[in-house]
């Protein structure tokens, strides 16, 4: 069953919201500043109290330094408390005025997804997948480059009917989860999580050890401190400086024998300890909560690691890279020749990544996941006249009040649809603006919605399971010396090769639905009828399906001689007191207005007059 809800406001304005946490905000922030007054005072008056306290009783004054000690760390922790709640709660602040901008289609401070754009997709230009003012721009919510990548992914690449339902539960009860959804996604807000850095992990997850498996240096960096400690004791009380120097040479030999290979591993990790702790944080909001929905309840079962929840398990892996890291200091040549600092957090990394390198993919798997999917519940919260569509075995698009995601709903105008998908094309004629090109896009981005497992705009949508091929934006390609007509042909080459290959016996593929929007628009109009005749007769004999939008009103003729295959459909417009009127309502046969004369007109074209 789809699941649906009926149109409904909003029940509280993200103003509101983004107001309410920026004054908690505030609050939280000046407690900061006045405390920032008390631990000034505490830092410069806590030796001065030690100090009386040594002249009266020294034992007294050392048991104070011990309690002022552990005073001071709690009060800093305190303070930097306050200061973490503050920022969190002005994340908060500024999620919810970029909500509120979103609602109003003003949605250009969320990330666009343009790198995920690729030309030769079957239909991510046409449809305004990516960019500035795509459909992916008006969703995303995903903080990690990786829930970004999964959700271009979810976009991309038509899911099967199971994974469609799954991801539809889990949608449907993340949609109330308004607080969770946004701290979820402030958690996230300052995460700067490059792929390559990610990427750089995945190959240390592949290396070979150098510390763990080999004995003589597991020994060495456990036994090197005493030695070292043995040798500073001789020193200062039995030998001359030049013999203790020679007692530093063994660790000085194991750290010049181990360099590069030490550098090949810091330069893997030392970029993932800030991302890690990140991501900890984003599971340990995942894991906070109990899940219902199927594919919820698996990714989060996905997150026990042990005694440990994963979360702890990537805090601590942070942590060992950051300690890794601080051989970059100056100083960490002490560490190194006193302790053999660096191979005591190799070997800790390496013993990280023999109990747990399996799990590393899980985790981020849930992460990337639970971004995605939090991106659909938000856009059907801000859109709750949106439904869940019925993806299932069979070989209608049955569609009623299907409306474009992206066109404000004020101004949206919504058309109905049924047609077969195995060898039937709905011809659709119209004057130049009466909306043709948008009920394509309009039509083809609700089947890449609903095949993602996302809600769609409409009252009502059924549909199989579909391939999306269009032909709308072909261009030129200079560097390849491409004219666009053909750009154009190579492109509707692919589309019959697609339908083509549907045909072939004891196929996996599925049926190819194509939109084709004023097809060989490049040539004559002769050649341009000729050809879009014979193109949509080929396409019919081999049972392709979809809707062609066209000015080609003699293409309207076909449909007698079709028997079903083909529908005439049209957008038609009028002219009342000299001004055009469109409704944007498909109807049923060839279109009978014209407005490119009047339009010309407009625009200062002096069209009927003589030479």
């Amino acid at each position: 069953m789809p699941f649906s809800l009926s149109m409904q406001t909003i029940p509280i304005s993200y103003i509101e919201r983004s107001q309410g946490f920026a004054r908690k905000s505030l609050a939280l922030r000046r407690r900061y500043d006045r405390l920032s007054i008390v631990r000034l005072v505490v830092f410069v008056g806590c030796p001065g109290i030690a100090i009386l306290l040594l002249r009266a009783n020294w034992l007294v004054a050392c048991g104070f330094i011990m309690l002022a000690l552990a005073g001071l760390y709690r009060l800093v922790q305190w303070h930097r408390g306050i200061q973490a709640k503050a920022d969190h709660l002005g994340r908060l602040s500024a999620i919810n005025a970029a909500e509120q901008a979103a609602l109003g289609h003003d949605y250009s401070g969320f990330a666009n997804g343009a790198h995920f754009l690729h030309h030769s997709h079957s239909y991510a230009l046409d449809l305004d997948l990516f960019g500035d003012y795509s459909f992916f721009q008006y969703t995303c919510r995903a903080s990690t480059s990786i829930g970004q990548e999964r959700l271009a992914q979810y976009l991309l690449t038509p899911a099967a009917i199971t994974e469609v339902t799954a991801r539809q539960e889990a949608v449907a009860e993340l949609k109330p989860l308004l607080d969770w959804r946004q701290n979820f996604q402030a958690l996230g807000a300052d995460v700067k999580d490059d792929p390559r850095h990610l990427d750089m992990l995945r190959l240390w997850l592949q290396d070979e050890n150098l510390v763990r498996g080999n004995r003589l240096l597991t020994a060495a960096q456990y036994l090197m401190p005493f030695w070292t400690l043995g040798a500073l004791l001789l020193w200062a009380f039995y030998i001359p400086w030049p013999l203790f120097i020679l007692l530093l040479l063994p660790a000085a030999v194991i750290l010049k024998k181990t360099n590069e290979k030490v550098n090949r591993i810091h330069l893997r990790t030392t970029h993932a300890a800030s991302i890690l702790a990140q991501f900890s944080r984003l599971l340990h909001h995942i894991e906070s909560r109990d899940f219902a929905a199927p594919k919820l309840t698996r990714l989060q079962e996905g997150l026990n690691a042990g005694e440990d929840s994963a979360s702890c398990h990537l805090r601590r892996l942070a942590y060992i890279i950051s300690q890794l890291n601080v051989r970059m200091n100056f100083f960490a040549i002490f560490f190194n020749i006193g302790a053999l600092w660096d191979l005591r957090w190799v070997y800790r990394l390496e013993k990280w990544k023999a109990r747990l390198h399996g799990q590393l993919p899980v985790w981020f798997e849930a992460l990337r996941e639970f971004e995605a999917l939090s991106s659909f519940a938000n856009g059907w919260h801000n859109n709750p006249g949106w439904i869940l569509p019925q993806v299932k075995e069979g070989t209608h698009i049955e569609a009623v009040n299907l409306g474009h995601p992206l066109i404000p709903a004020a101004q949206r105008v919504g058309n109905d649809l049924h047609m077969d998908t195995r060898g039937h094309i709905k011809l659709i004629t119209g004057s130049n603006m009466a909306g043709k090109s948008t009920f394509l896009r309009t039509v083809g981005l609700n089947i890449v919605l609903a095949q993602a497992g996302a809600p769609v705009c409409a009252e009502r949508f059924a549909l199989p399971p579909l391939q999306v091929f269009t032909s709308m934006r072909t261009q030129d390609a200079l560097h390849e010396s491409t004219s666009s007509f053909y750009a154009e042909l190579k492109r509707l080459k692919v589309i019959i090769e697609a339908v083509k290959s549907v045909q072939a016996p004891a196929t996996s593929e599925l049926p190819v639905f194509f939109l084709l929007d004023e097809i060989l628009k490049g040539t004559n109009s002769v050649d341009r009828h000729t050809g879009s005749a014979a193109l949509i007769r080929q396409l019919i004999r081999m049972k392709g399906s979809g809707l062609i939008a066209t000015h080609d009103l003699e293409l309207g003729s076909m449909e007698a001689a079709a028997n079903g295959a083909i529908e005439n459909l049209c957008m038609e417009v009028e002219i009342k007191d000299g001004k055009l009127s469109f409704d944007y309502k498909i109807k049923k046969g060839v279109s009978q207005s014209f407005n490119a004369t009047l339009l010309m007109q407009q625009m200062g074209i002096e069209v009927g007059r003589g030479q």
